[in-house]
């Protein structure tokens, strides 16, 4: 099942601050939201609140939604952080930059079982969270954690703890890869 694909991340290389265009830059933000779903996925406090929130398989994977949902939460968080750095590069570069990670995404999604023809409804999908996610990130947090919850469960709520752990996974990724995409010098394509 794609959800089982999703327990199945690549190990991404270190980032590095280097040269970089923006499609290598994309790839390897891509390389490591992977990295990342794999992290939370094997975080034991996140498997709590997974479990808890009857997310998980029986054989300890997520769920196809769980799995579809936290990528996309990951994407959201690693789009933010590239968002929010301070740099001179232009937008346009930023821009390229997501596109690529966005696309490289994709790609792997479509390798391990995902058919192309779901792929609108999934970015679709996506497009609602990232808005979702935004609104709340004004508020707090908490309240992202909270509407990554809803996500992952279809509506259901956590505790307010529970809250707390999921948005753990951004905010521990957004300040870090806004600083990498700060320090990559980046070249033509």
């Amino acid at each position: 099942s794609p959800g089982a694909a999703f327990a199945e991340t690549r190990k991404a290389p270190r980032l590095i601050a280097t040269a970089m265009t923006p499609a290598q830059l994309g790839q390897s933000l891509a390389h490591h939201v992977w990295e990342s779903l794999g992290d939370v996925l094997t975080d034991p406090a996140s498997l709590d609140v997974l479990r808890r929130l009857k997310a998980l398989e029986p054989g300890g994977g997520p769920t196809e939604r769980a799995g579809e949902e936290l990528l996309i939460y990951l994407l959201w968080a690693y789009t933010r952080g590239v968002q929010q750095a301070r740099t001179d590069a232009g937008p346009g570069v930023a821009r390229a930059a997501l596109d690529a990670l966005h696309k490289a995404v994709f790609d792997d999604m479509v390798d391990n079982g995902t058919l192309r023809d779901e792929l609108p409804l999934f970015e679709e999908r996506m497009r609602m969270r990232y808005a979702e996610y935004g609104q709340a990130a004004s508020d707090s947090d908490e309240a992202v954690g909270a509407a990554v919850i809803e996500a992952v469960t279809g509506g259901r709520s956590g505790s307010r703890e529970d809250a707390r752990t999921m948005a753990r996974a951004a905010v521990g990724v957004s300040s870090p890869v806004g600083d990498f995409y700060a320090a990559v010098n980046l070249v033509e394509d």
